[in-house]
């Protein structure tokens, strides 16, 4: 067997990225779950038990593996755990393993235009690809920070508008499999800045205050909420973007588009909060 060194971290960053990718698209898809039963009971009419603990009806209960799980949602607990478990680097490894997978293949590979009547030279698209990724991050974070997108339903619309455009402008600049990999790599950086830039640091102030006696900042909360909500949005485009190469009939501006939006539609059916 011969040694091919570009090849054989092809092969590594591939099976890092959808072995992490798993796990984070798993937890991510549990959690809302959870999220979505839980606001399910919070809807109910509260009950409460003589001895004054929490109501059994506040409780979600699950069978797996041979065992039973009760989980309890607590907004402000009575008692700081003494471990708790975060969920982070499943997103970071995802992330940079499909970074460098995308810098190998698409930019080292010269594949990120196409070989013949490109728009743009292989250093430019480079160029340009860079610009993007890090502009949809700061484009999305302004608008979903901004009181523009108050109305979530305005910010969904605004922002699909915008992946219409982004998408139109990556089939004409870029290769078609780069288009699809490129716009499914500036989805996966909001997602993971979204992790390690918004929920991550508002979950670690609401720890702080517990430990301080305080009551965490609900409002706070709810931004980080919904930052986790729009993980779960852009999740199944990502996972879709990223196999798109074996499905070369959905390499056009307005299928991508329109898959994003379907994208969408099933993760609605699925997060009820």
């Amino acid at each position: 067997m011969n040694f091919d060194a570009k090849e054989w971290c092809n092969l590594i960053l591939r099976w890092a990225h959808v072995f992490a990718g798993i796990m984070w698209v798993g937890t991510t898809y549990y959690f809302t779950w959870l999220d979505g039963k839980f606001s399910q009971l919070e809807a109910q009419p509260s009950k409460k038990l003589a001895d004054g603990e929490n109501p059994a009806d506040n409780n979600v209960w699950m069978v797996h593996s041979g065992g039973f799980y009760r989980v309890e949602k607590q907004k402000t607990p009575n008692v700081m755990p003494e471990k708790l478990h975060w969920f982070r680097w499943e997103a970071a490894f995802t992330w940079l393993s499909g970074i460098l997978l995308f810098f190998l293949v698409y930019y080292h590979g010269g594949l990120i235009v196409d070989f013949e009547d490109a728009h743009l030279s292989n250093g430019k698209a480079i160029t340009l690809s860079l610009v993007l990724i890090g502009a949809g991050w700061l484009v999305y974070d302004l608008l979903w920070s901004s009181k523009l997108c108050a109305n979530e339903l305005f910010g969904a619309a605004l922002g699909y508008a915008l992946i219409v455009a982004t998408t139109y402008v990556l089939f004409y600049y870029f290769s078609r499999r780069a288009a699809c990999m490129q716009l499914g790599a500036m989805f996966g950086t909001i997602m993971t800045a979204n992790v390690w830039m918004r929920i991550l640091p508002a979950q670690k102030r609401m720890v702080a205050a517990l430990k301080e006696g305080r009551e965490p900042d609900q409002q706070e909360a709810r931004r980080a909420k919904m930052r986790s909500k729009h993980n779960t949005f852009l999740a199944v485009p990502v996972v879709f973007l990223m196999l798109s190469n074996h499905f070369p009939g959905t390499y056009h501006w307005q299928t991508v588009s329109l898959l994003v939006l379907a994208g969408w539609i099933a993760a609605k059916f699925i997060r009820r909060a």
